[in-house]
């Protein structure tokens, strides 16, 4: 089966008229066509679900976003209560009586309705749930995964399709995966770095060697200690993290006591979503957790885990938008923006317009796998099984979320046969390792453990190019000739073909150091682990930065994007620039240039100057 994507027609409105159609919920029910179909789900089996309810008024709703972070409006940091949201711009008590009417009919229970008006969250059989949305609902084997999904597409009930999105909660399948990278565990042993074998040449001093890195070190890489010498260090602040796995929380304790950090003993605040998440995935909570939290030391940290289904990675936003409690939210797991059902797309970017409009900054991941995003040697597409195809990730792809990148630092590398010099900070891909890795481990260790591993970047094909990047130059149109065809025992089969020429929305926006070669240490399962990287450090990194920020501006930031490109055309890579330009090296297909570029966004950062340029630009 061949599918074309067609991109999501309005930036924002035309994610919620009526009936959606995209390429993305079509290839997922592709890739769901290799599972073994176990039969129905017994009918008399109990099941939560969440109804995704459909924002009103989204064009005045993106109008007042734009206005909040305009220090030109007279709307400038005037923020929304939930109350005031819901009020303005979610369905009504008579639109969440109808629904809920509708569904009791059935027999089906109203457990929560959240503060927000915008999820309910309903249980009933099995048997009532396919008679209200008009499916069935099977239970499938997929290597060793079992889930249960719907057989066909869900539709709403006329009676309520003007007021529900869709619903979440029949697809159990997880689907969401974290970005952190090792080096040696990508090879399975077969190639490592030593501590202390990496010298940097970017004239930057560490307490720490690359590798070993803390966050005391990201502080002086980035120029974030000018600020701790003013005594901003997060106070009043709260930073949250919205991931799909829970952690152990003395881990984080012990990881900033360890550094030298003096926090708060309940500085951290545990909040389960859907009943809250596994374990699987949990050293990515513990790294996203350690590193926000201890770069802002003096914040709170509040750590929203959903279980890894489509219910729980809409529902773990909006909790987080309907509580109002932190001031900056990252997430640190994404899937290919191609792969990812559509209604979960408009679900997630309802949530994000909600963050925006309360002044919360949202930060994700943009991916590992460097240019080629559907392409994770460890997923289902991996090269050269199936062509290479350039894409991006969700949800850093969506327009109201700050997209984190990687980058290499400058320095040189010694490995056991030779050394490998990398003369500046580059984007991170580990392109720049391959003919040391065919030299002298062959090819196929390359393409099967280390390719395509590299910071995510690239143009969106569900998004048009938003407004903040149109007059930015270095941004891209998608690439011509993308297919995804894949081998299979009755030969080549083309799954799907993206647009060419495309004017999407680029990203990353912002780049931190990302490679394992010159990347972190983390403390997790009672342990230190050392080499570890990934756009996950990023987006955290980010998030406790961004709670600097706050502080120093007295005032939550809300959407970040317009404010980051503002400075950008008014400062440019000058001396003052909050921005430092990333000229060389690509992210194994865009290539790094002076202006904004695909491989690594803006650039990197200067954080106190982005607070001092920030604040002179009326914070």
């Amino acid at each position: 089966m061949k599918l074309r994507t067609k991109p999501l027609a309005a930036l924002v409105s035309g994610l919620f008229v009526g009936a959606l159609w995209s390429s993305s919920g079509a290839f997922a029910a592709t890739v769901s066509a290799t599972a073994q179909d176990l039969g129905a789900t017994a009918p008399t089996q109990t099941q939560t679900v969440s109804i995704v309810l459909q924002l009103r008024n989204v064009d005045h709703l993106t109008d007042f976003i734009a206005a909040t972070v305009n220090p030109n409006s007279n709307r400038y940091h005037q923020f929304l209560s939930v109350d005031d949201f819901a009020r303005h711009y979610a369905p009504t008590d008579a639109d969440i009586g109808r629904v809920t009417a509708a569904l009791n009919q059935l027999g089906i229970q109203v457990n929560e309705v959240y503060k927000n008006h915008m999820i309910i969250r309903a249980t009933g059989t099995t048997a009532q749930l396919n008679q209200f949305f008009n499916t069935e609902v099977h239970n499938y084997k997929e290597n060793t995964t079992l889930y249960s999904k719907p057989n066909r597409k869900v539709s709403i009930p006329d009676s309520v399709a003007d007021v529900v999105l869709t619903v979440t909660g029949l697809d159990t399948k997880p689907k969401a995966h974290p970005m952190s990278r090792n080096l040696a565990k990508a090879t399975g042993g077969a190639l490592s770095i030593n501590a202390n074998s990496v010298k940097l040449l970017n004239g930057v001093t560490t307490a720490n060697a690359p590798g070993l890195f803390t966050v005391a070190d990201v502080a002086s890489l980035y120029n974030i200690n000018p600020l701790y010498e003013h005594h901003i260090l997060g106070q009043g602040r709260a930073v949250g993290i919205a991931t799909l796995a829970t952690f152990t929380p003395s881990d984080a304790y012990t990881y900033w006591q360890s550094v030298g950090l003096k926090v708060s003993p309940n500085k951290i605040v545990q909040v389960h979503v859907d009943g809250g998440a596994g374990t699987n995935g949990s050293g990515e909570t513990t790294l996203d957790v350690e590193q926000s939290g201890g770069l802002a030391p003096a914040s709170k940290v509040f750590v929203y885990d959903a279980p890894n289904t489509d219910a729980g990675f809409i529902d773990v936003f909006f909790k987080a938008a309907s509580d109002n409690i932190v001031d900056t939210l990252s997430t640190s797991w994404g899937e290919p923006e191609i792969a990812q059902d559509s209604d979960v797309l408009a679900g997630q970017h309802q949530a994000f317009l909600e963050l925006a409009a309360q002044g919360i900054t949202m930060f994700a991941a943009a991916g590992d796998e460097g240019a080629y995003d559907i392409n994770d040697n460890q997923g289902p597409y991996a090269y050269p099984g199936c062509s290479q195809l350039l894409s991006v990730d969700s949800p850093a792809s969506d327009p109201f979320v700050v997209a984190a990148g990687g980058l290499t630092l400058a320095g040189v590398q010694t490995f056991p046969n030779a050394s490998i010099t990398v003369p500046k900070d580059r984007p991170w891909a580990w392109d720049y390792l391959q003919n040391y890795i065919e030299t002298y481990y062959g090819s196929a260790v390359y393409y099967a453990d280390v390719f395509p591993v590299g910071g995510g970047g690239g143009v969106s094909v569900n998004y048009p190019l938003p407004r903040y990047q149109k007059y930015i130059s270095g941004t891209q149109v998608s690439a011509a000739n993308q297919s995804l065809i894949c081998q299979s025992p009755t030969g080549p089969q083309d799954l799907v073909d993206l647009p060419a020429g495309y004017v999407g929305r680029n990203v990353p926006d912002l780049s931190l150091n990302a490679d394992p070669d010159t990347g972190y240490a983390l403390y997790v399962g009672g342990a230190w682990q050392y080499g570890w990287g990934g756009t996950s450090f990023v987006a955290p990194q980010l998030n406790g930065i961004t709670a600097l920020l706050s502080q120093f501006s007295g005032t939550r930031l809300g959407h970040l994007n317009p404010q980051l490109y503002a400075l950008l055309q008014q400062y440019g890579y000058s001396h003052n620039s909050p921005f430092r330009a990333i000229t060389s090296g690509d992210n194994e297909y865009w290539q790094a240039t002076h202006s904004y570029n695909p491989a690594s966004g803006i650039g990197a950062l200067d954080v106190t100057n982005l607070a001092r340029t920030l604040s002179g630009w009326g914070y």
